[in-house]
């Protein structure tokens, strides 16, 4: 460093450190250069930067990533306890470790969503937000059903080199996934035992409070249903919207009956039973027709959801073509999806440890794959969006909004 640069290097680090009580080196033994480097480590420039300071200071890929202890968290017990080490158990380990880091921001979007809709007065700015992260934990849950595959190219054989050192472990154990599942709204007692114990009791005392603390407050499924509940769609003034719904369905049902029973190629037992198949408005219809059914099918259990907030979103379902419910129905279907690929990803699961084991127990003790297919069957939690498809009419059926009301949920403009 020529003297032209060391004069205006050491003016540049007083300007940065004003307060420092520290002497810039003045050596003329050693060269500036190296004396100034040495002092900037020794006192520790990044200990004496402000804040602000710190914020445009560099930082390397490595150590920001923190690489060095992710790639050494790789520990085979093949190789703790065998002489001859498991090439396969490298990739056992790395597959679930990605699906740690992904169940890690999967509960990061899910409580920024259930933040913003647990205010009592959700922005709806917030919404297009909302919807971009839910579609972001559906592309995460494709990238760990994808994952599957890689899993598949390890063979039995080659799991049972080294599945004899995992026990008593088991997947069962992973708090975050029961975290995920606790988040999106799944209900203790919806759940299947596990030995006939609390789904929990496999925790420690803190990580069981932590789980049920989020239990006890609000899910993601409870704050979309006080969502709906609040939704100002349902305040129709004169238009008695479930009248005008329920004489729609009466159209649809009397012209698919007439279709039935005038086919020429249906015998009349056949159109008997697709009759009966068919239902009307008292059979699955009167669930959201009539306040009281849909609370005995909710005391019975068949249904979880509110009758306010289910007859919101059937509304949103149906006039989703106007502006301003666009982005409440995509935000319907993102809790559909998202709940559609939990089960698609249970599934898989399934399928996989089949493949792999047969019907060997798991290596936590529970019935393997006859558990897991059942939790695929048992587990839902937005069932009540899933059965609004039941209730859909045709477009040319639904009744048509008032001009007032149809132009509260449409975008005006206008023009000089």
């Amino acid at each position: 460093m020529n003297v032209f640069r060391q004069f205006y290097f050491k003016k540049y680090l007083r300007t940065l450190f004003p307060n420092s009580k520290h002497q810039i080196p003045n050596s003329n033994s050693t060269p500036r250069s190296t004396s100034i480097g040495i002092w900037c480590l020794e006192f520790g420039i990044f200990s004496i930067m402000s804040d602000n300071q710190k914020k445009y200071t560099t930082i390397h890929y490595h150590s920001y990533l923190e690489l060095d202890k992710i790639l050494d968290a790789q520990r085979l017990r093949s190789a703790e306890l065998d002489e001859n080490p498991a090439h396969e158990e490298m990739l056992f380990i790395i597959v679930h470790q990605v699906y740690e880091l992904w169940f890690k921001q999967l509960m990061h979007e899910l409580e920024s969503v259930i933040a913003m809709f647990a205010e009592e007065r959700v922005d709806e700015r917030n919404l297009g937000t909302a919807i971009g992260r839910l579609n972001r934990v559906s592309e995460i849950l494709q990238l760990l059903i994808q994952q599957i595959r890689i899993m598949e190219t390890m063979t039995p054989l080659d799991f049972l080199d080294f599945r004899n050192y995992l026990f008593p472990a088991s997947g069962f154990q992973s708090f975050q996934f029961r975290m995920i599942e606790v988040m999106l709204g799944l209900r203790t007692e919806k759940r299947l035992t596990y030995h006939g114990q609390h789904y929990a009791s496999v925790f420690p005392e803190e990580q069981q409070e932590k789980l049920q603390k989020f239990e006890d407050g609000d899910t993601l499924f409870e704050v979309i249903e006080s969502w709906l509940e609040r939704t100002p769609f349902l305040d129709f003034g004169e238009f008695n919207f479930l009248e005008h719904y329920k004489k729609a369905v009466e159209r649809m049902v009397d012209k698919e009956k007439a279709a039935i029973l005038n086919s020429s190629y249906l015998s009349d037992k056949e159109k008997a039973m697709r009759v009966k198949m068919m239902g009307s408005t008292d059979t699955y219809f009167e669930s959201v027709l009539d306040p009281q059914v849909h609370a005995r099918m909710q005391a019975e259990g068949a249904l979880r959801m509110s009758h306010k907030a289910t007859v919101a979103a059937l509304l949103i379902n149906l006039y989703r073509d106007e502006p301003i419910l666009h982005n409440p129905f995509n935000l319907l279907v993102s809790l559909v999806e998202i709940d559609e690929l939990m089960t698609t990803w249970r599934y898989r699961h399934a399928q996989m440890v089949l493949r792999m084991l047969g019907r060997k127990i798991g290596t936590g003790g529970s019935s393997g794959h006859s558990y897991l297919h059942s939790t695929a069957v048992k587990h839902h939690i937005f069932t009540d969006l899933h059965n609004i498809s039941t209730l859909l009419i045709p477009r040319s059926e639904l009744p048509e909004l008032p001009t007032e009301l149809k132009r509260e949920l449409g975008f005006y403009f206008s023009m000089k």
